[in-house]
């Protein structure tokens, strides 16, 4: 939520962090990162070849189905590329953004990564597949989580060696200081796959022996490889503080560059990372006397660490005021290894959390000083304690964060403390709060409940508010949910164990907000939420104020008093004010009807939320009619309910003829009648004695009989003035029994005295495609009729009230929505937060459910789209004889069975007919192999771009059918869509080029002259190439 003060002045280059996410040695998570830091630990253990390492555990285990991969898919995609996927979604919603809102925008996608050793095993133990081109290539780790988030900025694979992860967070920040990007999401990512890469650093000399990484120590003799990667979500920090984000830190600044020239390729130079650091403190607008740490590249070896101390002592060192004492500086080696290309983030998430934090964490294994590096001289020390980090007063945290790439390529960036900001004044405090979790399957939604459970129990938790408002605001929800709904963390605690709210999402049609008659109304319904919720509040005043000219109560102190309600002047304007105050609750919280339906009395509540009637016309509607029938109609009547269909009360009726008859059919099983009181009495009696059950309505006039013939001229008359809209949401009528769109005072007496056609109604909102009803009401007396309505048409409907009786609180409501919410609807819980101060805290993200993948995994079969062994018969042959319907329920079956071989899943019950096939993880290549499939399996021509141009299995196996019944071409292939090239403002000069190319071309000219005279430079693939 919007901070107080967001709008207070930033850098125009400042970059705020706003998300974090790592996995790495000893560390599943940021948090894990933070408490291996501050208790000086380390994760370097020897590995079974003898060698160090700081090995990610279950580096090969991924949540395929989670992220659309099939398990041959998933095997033949580097590790590298599916914990990018796992990281980068974890980083948004540690950032608080749901990822598909990211959809089609300007963020980009800077990944770093320095190696492919997949790619090296795949070679040497696999048959290349249809998934190896995009599974192995580098360019690709960032592409595919471009892809997964349909995002439509830079998305690029950075590989400068060491130093890539920091570069690509380099280029992020010029992109959205360019304007090029909104938002940004980062990583760098490191797997040691392969003996042959830890062969070749060792040869090189830069590995240490022993095991450890001893940064700027005597004993240093090399580093430790590191597995792992990291991720960030960056974004301008007037952006980030306008949208009210946390923000972890900021980037002030920062610069690149080469040290070409220097002594050799691999030596790292002074001079150029002394010109480094330079440019990237003047860049920030940071002086160099205010940096307090340093996070090195240090990586332990004899050669970098002397130039890069150095470096840092001539530039930061020397700008330190007298008696502020030496630049502390340390290296994330020395807890979990060089993580190589993902190195530099892996130091910016360690700089990040000191800033953030107020702590300066130690660097481990340094005893004595390496005697190349003067740290006196230099004004150096090495941080080798946890220690607070303490600025003077309005002074900000800053500190300096160093990667340097093995071929010369140097980043520096400049992290800040971030601003402080004033928390948004707490407009209201919610009694009870609705703690929202939900999962892709059953064990995610377990799991995540466990980790939710586990994070609040800590002692130095979030805040409740804080908890809930994160959880609701800025997670994606999944088909597997679950509510619970709490006042404390004690209470939260408990209910976790066993959530109370639970259920799995699925399509239930289009929304029906329903308002019943008379007879649910108690004493002080509503009253909780009158204290509760600012929305309910107040719309019940608008209604109270729209009532007072013509009644002489008011209806909000009624609530409030508790006052009893036992006149038809006082019960039904009250009920209609409390009817339509729910609506808008409903509303508030994303629940906007698609259709309206009422009964009887309820009607009046209908047209108001459908804007059929004013709020002042609905007003004297309901008062004035009320008024009148207490006045002339009390006293000689009366009605019941009969649990018998229509057609046998009528039939039995035939006995009171002229003295009762039907008031309202609500469904197939329950008729209400009305007419004289003692004939009323002497129906009910006779059902009884028959077990038949009935009972008297508590009112003492007859609605919706001949007794209301005798104030039609009066009705007619007071309710003139009021003047019919057209519905801004469709008002099925229950007098018509069809959509009605003029509400005039003809039209409410009707209301008033014909039948109730309450059940017919409800079978044409369900013919329409309406499958969500909810009951608006301050107790549920029609979700049984409407129930037993859809079971009698065959439909599974959703149906749900609001309140209970003696049960009228917040708690009560959002328990109602909850149950909406776990099967299906939509549900804007973010909105129920308003006011209330909450902000985005730090909460597990999501728990993926993991398996091992590897290279086994990826059958040739699988990748190459050989079809299975099956008789290639006709498939005309096999359809003949039968039904339209059963050739269809065939091939359905045989395009799922083809499906699921190719997704790997276990079933051919694992396809979803309607769902589109991208939707369940098939790219094209998976495409191309079911196309092949299908093609051997049923022996006719099918196109290349099959799944294409008919997305979901059903839609291919009407194709499929209809072809082997007519004999039909395959489809033609689309199109190419035509492309446009972006605009320019700024013109680029050529000022130079070179080329050279087959055909004997070695120069700009003779390509030329090469294309200018037609000649074919094509020739057969050499077979010197040593392969």
């Amino acid at each position: 939520m919007t901070p107080k003060n967001a709008g207070q002045h930033v850098g125009d280059n400042d970059i705020a962090v706003v998300g974090m996410a790592c996995r790495l040695p000893g560390a599943a998570d940021v948090e894990g990162f933070l408490r291996l830091l501050r208790n000086g630990g380390h994760a370097v253990t020897r590995q079974s070849d003898g060698t160090w390492r700081a090995a990610l555990e279950n580096h090969a285990e991924f949540d395929a189905e989670f992220f659309g991969m099939s398990a041959a898919q998933a095997a033949a995609t580097d590790p590298q590329q599916r914990l990018v996927l796992e990281l980068g979604w974890q980083a948004l919603e540690d950032a608080g953004i749901v990822p598909a809102r990211l959809h089609g925008t300007r963020t980009g996608v800077y990944v770093g990564i320095a190696s492919d050793d997949y790619a090296a095993l795949a070679r040497r133990t696999v048959t290349i597949g249809g998934h190896s081109a995009a599974g192995q290539q580098r360019a690709m780790t960032a592409n595919r989580l471009s892809y997964l988030l349909g995002l439509r900025g830079p998305s690029m694979a950075v590989d400068t060696a060491q130093s890539s992860a920091l570069v690509a967070v380099h280029l992020a920040c010029e992109s959205l200081r360019r304007g090029e990007t909104d938002l940004a999401l980062v990583g760098g990512v490191n797997l040691v796959l392969t003996e042959d890469s830890t062969t070749a650093m060792e040869r090189m000399g830069a590995l240490s022996p022993d095991g450890r990484c001893h940064t700027f120590d005597a004993r240093a003799n090399g580093y430790v490889r590191g597995e792992g990667g990291a991720a960030v979500v960056l974004k301008p920090l007037c952006h980030a503080l306008a949208d009210g984000d946390r923000v972890h830190c900021v980037i002030k600044g920062g610069a690149v560059n080469n040290d070409g020239g220097g002594p050799s390729l691999t030596t790292p130079d002074r001079t150029a990372q002394q010109a480094l650091l330079s440019e990237a403190y003047e860049r920030a607008g940071v002086p160099a006397d205010r940096v307090r740490y340093v996070e090195l590249h240090g990586t332990g070896t004899r050669a970098g660490d002397p130039v890069e101390a150095a470096a840092l002592g001539a530039v930061l060192g020397a700008a330190r005021a007298p008696g502020a004492g030496p630049l502390a500086v340390g290296s994330a080696k020395t807890n979990v290894g060089h993580l190589e290309g993902a190195a530099g983030i892996v130091g910016l998430l360690k700089a990040a959390l000191a800033v953030r934090e107020g702590e300066l964490p130690p660097s481990l294994n340094y005893e004595t000083p390496n005697p190349d590096i003067p740290l006196d001289a230099l004004n150096l020390r090495v941080q080798t304690e946890l220690e607070p980090w303490h600025e003077p007063s309005g002074q900000r945290r800053l500190a300096g964060v160093s990667s340097f790439g093995m071929g010369g390529t140097n980043a520096h960036l400049v992290l800040e403390q971030a601003p402080q900001t004033e928390p948004a004044p707490a407009a209201h405090r919610l009694p009870v709060l609705p703690v929202v979790v939900s999962g892709r399957t059953a064990e995610a939604l377990r799991d995540q409940t466990a980790r939710l459970s586990a994070h609040v129990e800590h002692a130095e938790g979030p805040d409740l508010l804080d908890i809930a408002w994160t959880l609701a605001a800025s997670r994606t929800v999944f088909g597997h949910r679950a509510v619970v709904l709490a006042a404390d963390r004690e209470e939260l605690l408990t209910r976790l164990e066993r959530p109370a709210v639970h259920g799995i999402a699925s399509a239930s049609g289009r929304r029906v907000l329903v308002f019943p008659g008379q007879g649910w109304q108690w004493a002080g319904m509503g009253a909780g939420l009158l204290e509760s919720s600012p929305v309910f509040a107040a719309r019940l005043r608008e209604c109270a104020d729209a009532l007072a000219p013509f009644v002489d109560f008011d209806v909000v102190e009624v609530i409030r008093e508790g006052r009893e309600l036992d006149r038809v002047e006082v019960i039904q304007p009250v009920n209609w004010a409390v009817m339509v105050s729910l609506a808008e609750l409903w509303r508030s919280l994303g629940v906007v009807p698609d259709a309206v339906v009422g009964h009887s009395q309820g009607e009046i509540a209908a047209a108001a939320v459908s804007r059929a009637l004013s709020l002042e016309d609905a007003a004297r509607v309901v008062a004035l009619r009320a008024a009148v029938v207490g006045r002339d109609l009390a006293g000689p009547g009366g009605m019941a309910s009969i649990a018998l269909p229509p057609a046998e009360v009528e039939e039995r009726l035939q006995a009171w003829t002229g003295h009762l008859e039907i008031a309202a059919v609500n469904s197939p099983s329950a008729t209400v009648i009305a007419g004289d009181a003692e004939a009323i009495v002497e129906f009910v009696e006779a059902a009884r004695e028959e077990d038949i059950r009935a009972r008297q309505v508590s009112v003492d006039y007859a609605s919706h009989s001949a007794h209301v013939e005798r104030i039609e001229a009066e009705l007619l008359d007071v309710l003139a003035p009021v003047t019919p809209l057209p519905p801004q949401v469709p008002f099925y009528s229950t007098v018509t029994g069809e959509p009605a769109d003029s509400l005039d005072a003809a039209y409410w007496y009707r209301n008033l005295r014909d039948t109730v056609r309450f059940e017919h109604t409800v079978r044409k909102l369900i013919e329409d495609g309406f499958g969500t009803f909810v009951e608006s009401s301050a107790h549920p007396v029609l979700t049984m009729g409407v129930e037993e309505t859809a079971d009698s048409a065959g439909v599974d409907a959703l149906i749900t009230g609001s309140l209970r009786r003696d049960d009228g609180g917040l708690e009560r409501f959002l328990t109602s929505a909850a149950e909406l919410f776990v099967h299906g609807t939509d549900i804007d819980w973010a909105a129920l937060f308003d006011g209330t101060g909450a902000k985005n805290v730090d909460l597990p993200t999501y728990a993926f459910q993991r398996r091992p993948y590897w290279l086994s995994e990826a059958d040739a079969d699988e990748r190459t789209g050989t079809a299975p062994d099956t008789e290639e018969t006709p498939l005309s042959r096999e359809l003949q004889g039968r039904s339209a319907e059963e050739q269809l329920d065939l091939v359905l079956e045989l395009v799922r069975v083809h499906a699921a071989a190719v997704a790997d899943r276990p079933s051919a019950d694992s396809i979803t007919p309607g769902k589109t096939f991208k939707e369940q993880g098939f790219e094209s290549v998976d495409g191309i192999e079911l196309r092949n499939r299908l093609r051997s399996a049923t022996g006719l021509r099918l196109s290349a771009t099959l799944v294409f141009e008919h997305p979901t299995p059903l839609a291919v196996a009407r194709l499929i059918r209809g072809a082997a019944v007519e004999e039909a071409a395959a489809t033609p292939v689309p199109a190419r869509p035509e492309q446009t090239a972006p605009d320019s403002d700024d013109a680029v000069a050529i000022v130079g080029m070179a080329c050279r190319f087959p055909g004997g071309v070695g120069s700009p000219e003779e390509l030329w002259d090469l294309v200018a005279s037609g000649v074919n430079a094509v020739s057969p693939f050499p077979g010197d190439r040593g392969w």
